[in-house]
């Protein structure tokens, strides 16, 4: 028989994980994540907003810290940079570029930038960027060029690439159609490396028109579920970081199936999970000396021989009727494998029969992907408005992945909805709710208790009446994450302490008093007895004797002459509790004032070698 003898350090493989496992929501690519933020540092940018409000570079350097903030804490592998154009003065590699300014090189996140940032942001941070950088001429395709000499200067896999523009100027050549046709080519080039970019516009006097040039400097929609450009720009900071929120993480799918709707018909979807529960982040093991992550590798050798075991000289085993059962790892796959992975249509059921207490597990988002199979989506969403129009849901039969047990999950249709600015507030698709089988659902035992008379009951309607309020889970936070995040925060930008977390879980005690005020005393007297104190502790009873009448007395300790003698030449007397040590100097007339352990040890020891 084999076992897990080994403990390896390797730097390039990772721990497998078995193929039946779920794998929730961690993805994993094939390289890293790379963000670029290019921003117009013109001086229409600097000018402050109506009523105080910030300027529109301060609203992107805000923006941009709290990308730095989340790479930093969630994915620190991932490739940031800052680069500034229409400056003044030029840093770049060689100074290729002029009136570009590049603030930070694309890597990884850290304390110091984010300090830079900080420094950029305010009036005080606008002064900085005026002396340090200035403003001048503008040339958006050299900025672009510039851009992409940081990709192409990267060593690194990246799997994602993403551009962000952050400008108030819809026209930034100033009409000049040589700098604009320049800056379409390089747009054009990036795009052909595979290079996503988005345009952030802000708010300016008079409106920004997006057609006037941008509209063919940005990548076209990545999905069908998205508007590309908005049209109208952003004004406040909570709007413009959601914007950058939306857009600078990948939408990843889960997984990648086929949804067959019947014999001969079948459609590609995507599986994506919008919303799942929030943890800590799994620990991580360094080494001692550099603090770089540290892979395991697994090996398994023969406990008799120690012979290196290859995966093929491992079997399986079952005891069933007393009997060893050997299996190779392909029988026990087949075993395990119920059908191929997939969503199987079984039928349709009217919205009113599915029940709040059948959500068992988070739902996933189901949405089509036209690229596996070419006219998934006129299918899907003929499926999808015509599931919507007649309240209905469909019943499917899923399968996720190879060695999983199959799921029964209602597929519950979710029709787009945009905000006033056009942009998606919910995609269109379909979100599968895990439905539970028989096995799932016990029948509890209720043991009856003392009933409440009405009398109660309507008091404590009053109560439940006054202490009502309209709860929304988005306002409340987890404190146990949020202190830990804060606390993540503080190491990672050398803080002397982390910042204090407001804890919205704990009851407003006053307010809750001016709410109730008497009823708390009269539900109390119609349910507790007169002299019932809840704060009080109650009564130790004392156990009647034996013979009736008295508390119970404790046991007599013995000890004999020898015992104490032999522990005294031993030099074992200090393994005696102290009441044994005690009756020990009662039998040796040995008087002692002294409750300590040593000290009844002496006067023992005295009285024997007397």
């Amino acid at each position: 028989m084999a076992e897990w003898n080994a403990y390896y350090r390797d730097e390039d493989e990772e721990v497998e994980q078995e193929e039946g496992e779920e794998g929730g929501a961690d993805y994993k690519s094939t390289g890293r994540d790379s963000l670029v933020f290019l921003v117009d540092a013109s001086k229409e940018m600097f000018v402050k907003g109506e009523d105080g409000e910030p300027s529109n570079f301060d609203m992107t350097m805000q923006c941009v810290r709290s990308v730095y903030m989340s790479k930093i804490i969630s994915s620190d592998r991932d490739l940031v940079a800052l680069v500034f154009y229409g400056t003044e003065k030029s840093k770049n590699p060689r100074d290729s570029f002029k009136n570009v300014y590049i603030y930070h090189d694309l890597d990884s996140p850290g304390a110091r930038r984010v300090h830079d940032i900080d420094s950029l942001r305010g009036e005080k941070g606008a002064q900085l960027a005026a002396e340090e950088m200035g403003s001048g001429e503008t040339s958006l395709g050299d900025a672009l060029w510039c851009c992409s000499n940081l990709y192409s200067d990267i060593k690194l896999r990246l799997s994602h690439k993403r551009l962000m523009i952050f400008t108030c100027r819809d026209t930034p050549h100033s009409g000049d159609s040589n700098s604009d046709r320049t800056a379409r080519t390089k747009a054009a080039d990036l795009k052909e490396t595979g290079v996503i970019i988005d345009l952030m516009h802000l708010k300016k006097p008079g409106g920004f028109d997006v057609g006037l040039f941008f509209c063919d400097i940005v990548s076209p929609p990545e999905d069908e579920s998205e508007l590309g450009v908005q049209i109208e720009p952003c004004g406040k900071l909570e709007d413009l970081q959601k914007r950058v929120r939306a857009k600078e993480m990948k939408k990843r799918a889960q997984s990648r199936l086929m949804l067959s709707l019947g014999e001969g018909m079948k459609v590609a979807v995507g599986v994506y999970v919008l919303a799942r529960t929030a943890t800590k982040p799994p620990s991580v093991l360094l080494y001692r000396d550099n603090n770089e992550p540290v892979r395991t590798k697994t090996r398994l050798f023969h406990t008799q021989t120690g012979s290196l075991l290859l995966p093929s000289d491992t079997k399986r085993a079952q005891v069933y009727g007393q009997k060893q059962i050997v299996m190779e790892k392909e029988e026990v796959d087949e075993i395990k494998k119920f059908d191929d992975p997939g969503m199987v249509l079984i039928g349709f059921k009217p919205m009113s029969r599915l029940k709040l207490h059948h959500h068992i597990k988070p739902s996933v988002f189901i949405y089509p992907e036209e690229e596996q199979v070419s006219g998934s989506s006129c299918v899907f969403l003929a499926l999808l408005r015509r599931c919507s129009e007649r309240n209905l849901f469909a019943l499917c039969r899923y399968i996720p992945r190879r060695n999983t047990p199959p799921r029964f999950v209602a597929l519950v249709p979710q029709r787009e909805e945009t905000d006033q600015s056009q942009a998606q507030v919910t995609p269109p698709g379909f979100h599968a709710i895990f439905l539970p089988y028989a096995d799932d659902i016990r029948t509890l035992d209720v043991h009856e208790g003392p009933t409440a008379t009405d009398e109660q009951i309507d008091k404590m309607k009053e109560i439940v009446h006054k202490l009502r309020f309209k709860y929304r889970s988005d306002a409340f936070e987890n404190p146990g994450l949020q202190q830990h995040f804060r606390n993540l925060e503080a190491l990672a930008l050398d803080l002397m302490q982390p910042e204090d977390i407001e804890d919205f879980t704990m009851p407003k005690f006053q307010m809750m008093d001016e709410r109730l005020g008497p009823l708390v005393q009269e539900f109390k007297d119609l349910v507790y007895p007169a002299d019932y104190n809840p704060e009080g502790k109650p009564a130790t009873k004392r156990k009647p004797a034996d013979s009736g009448g008295g508390a119970e007395k404790k046991p007599k300790v013995e000890v004999s002459e020898e015992d104490v003698r032999a522990h005294v030449a031993k030099g074992t007397l200090g393994k005696l509790t102290v009441p044994v040590l005690k009756e020990a100097c009662k039998l040796f007339g040995v008087r002692t004032t002294g409750t300590k352990k040593q000290e009844l040890i002496d006067a023992i020891t005295a009285a024997i070698a007397k």
